[in-house]
C-alpha cells in the first residue's frame, strides 16, 4: 500500500472520505496466482512468483486499493501449522491443516506455539524480510500485521462442527482453546509488528463469527477479539463473510474500525447497525457477479450499490469478501471504471 493510499484509507475511516468512491479489495492465494498464470504451489514457494503477482495486480490496477498488500501467507495452513497440524498442499488447489484435535478432552494438553519458530510463521515473516527492500522500491510499505482470528483457528484445530458442538456442550473448554490461540495470536502480531515498524494495522479473518449466537459469541468470541485490537494501530481490520447480523452491532465495542462483509446483509442495514462508526469495504457478490458476470453485470451492479447508499463518507467499493477464484481483469476494470463514475 502506498503512503497516499494510506493516507487516503485512514480519512475514510475517520469519515473524511476522499472525493470519489474509493474501491479495494482482499487479494491472496485463491484468486492471485491463478490470475497471474502460475499454480498455486508455485506461489507458495517461489519469492519471485509472489512479488512478482502481487506487483502486477498493484501495477495493472493502480487505482485500487489491496489488503493487506504483499500478503506473505500459506493459506488457512498458516498459523494451525504452528499447533502442529499436517498440511497438505495440492499443485493447485487451496491448502488444507489438518485437524490435531480428536476429542474435547485433548484442548487440554494444546500448547501456545512461538511464533519466532514454529510451524510456517518464520518462513512467513522471512519472506517478507527478504522482499522488503523490493516492496518499498514498488512505492509500497508493509502496513498489516495480518492473522486468521482465534474461532477461525480453534475451529481448523478441531474442526467446525466438533468446535462449534463444544462451544454449545462445553462452554469452558471451548474458551479455553479459543484463550489458548488468543495468546499466540497476541505474540505472533506483536512478532509482525516488532519487526515492521511502518505496520500500522490489524487485520484479523473469522469467518466464524457468522456461525455463533450473539449470547455464544459475546461468552467466548468478543473478549478475544476486544483482546486484539486492543492495539495502539490506525487501522482494525475485520474480515467476516459468513452471516454478521447477530454481531455487526458489536463491531464498534470490538475495535474494529474498518469490516469486510459478506452478501447476506446490505450496507445501509450495517450502516445502521454500527451507527455508521465503522468504514464498509463491500459488497459486490463476489462470485456470481464478479467472477461470473459479464464486464456490463459488473457495472451495473457496481452502479446500483453506490447508489443505494445515502451515505458514502465510510464505504471503500469492494467484492463481499475477498477476491474469489476466476475473476478476470475485465470484471475488475469494470467495477473501477463504475467507481470512478461514482454512481448514476
Amino acid at each position: 500500500m502506498t503512503d497516499p493510499q494510506w493516507e487516503n484509507l485512514k480519512a475514510t475511516i475517520a469519515g473524511r472520505a476522499p472525493r470519489g468512491t474509493s474501491a479495494g479489495f482482499i487479494i491472496d492465494s485463491p484468486w492471485l496466482p491463478n490470475w497471474y498464470g502460475r499454480p498455486i504451489l508455485d506461489y507458495f514457494t517461489s519469492d519471485d512468483v509472489w512479488f512478482e503477482a502481487n506487483l502486477k495486480a498493484i501495477s495493472d490496477f493502480p487505482e485500487a486499493t489491496f489488503f493487506p498488500g504483499f500478503w506473505s501467507e500459506f493459506g488457512m495452513c498458516t498459523e494451525p501449522s504452528a499447533f502442529g497440524a499436517r498440511c497438505s498442499f495440492p499443485v493447485n488447489e487451496f491448502p488444507f491443516a489438518h485437524k490435531i484435535i480428536r476429542e474435547s478432552s485433548d484442548i487440554d494438553s494444546v500448547e501456545v506455539p512461538d511464533p519466532r519458530k514454529d510451524g510456517l510463521l518464520p518462513l512467513v515473516l522471512n519472506r517478507l524480510k527478504l522482499n522488503k527492500g523490493r516492496i518499498e522500491a514498488a512505492g509500497h510499505r508493509i502496513r498489516f500485521a495480518v492473522a486468521r482470528g482465534p474461532l477461525n483457528i480453534a475451529s481448523f484445530l478441531m474442526g467446525t462442527t466438533e468446535f462449534l458442538t463444544t462451544m454449545m456442550l462445553e462452554p469452558e473448554r471451548a474458551d479455553a482453546l479459543v484463550g489458548k490461540v488468543t495468546k499466540f495470536l497476541k505474540a505472533w502480531l506483536d512478532l509482525q509488528r516488532e519487526t515492521f515498524p511502518d505496520i500500522d494495522g490489524i487485520f484479523l479473518l473469522d469467518d466464524i463469527i457468522g456461525f455463533m449466537g450473539e449470547p455464544e459469541f459475546r461468552a467466548i468470541g468478543l473478549p478475544r477479539f476486544k483482546e486484539l485490537f486492543d492495539a495502539d494501530v490506525s487501522v482494525k481490520f475485520l474480515h467476516n463473510d459468513a452471516p454478521c447480523a447477530q454481531s455487526a452491532r458489536l463491531l464498534p465495542e470490538m475495535g474494529v474500525n474498518l469490516y469486510n462483509m459478506g452478501t447476506d446483509i446490505t450496507l445501509t442495514e450495517l450502516q445502521a447497525l454500527t451507527a455508521n462508526k465503522v468504514t464498509l469495504l463491500g459488497n459486490i457478490p463476489p462470485r456470481d457477479v464478479l467472477a461470473r458476470g459479464s464486464p456490463e453485470e459488473v457495472t451495473i451492479a457496481t452502479t446500483n450499490l453506490i447508489d443505494s447508499l445515502a451515505d458514502r463518507s465510510r464505504f471503500i467499493l469492494s467484492c463481499g469478501g475477498g477476491m474469489p477464484p476466476g475473476v478476470g481483469s475485465e470484471n475488475i476494470r469494470a467495477l473501477l471504471d463504475a467507481a470512478r463514475l461514482g454512481g448514476r
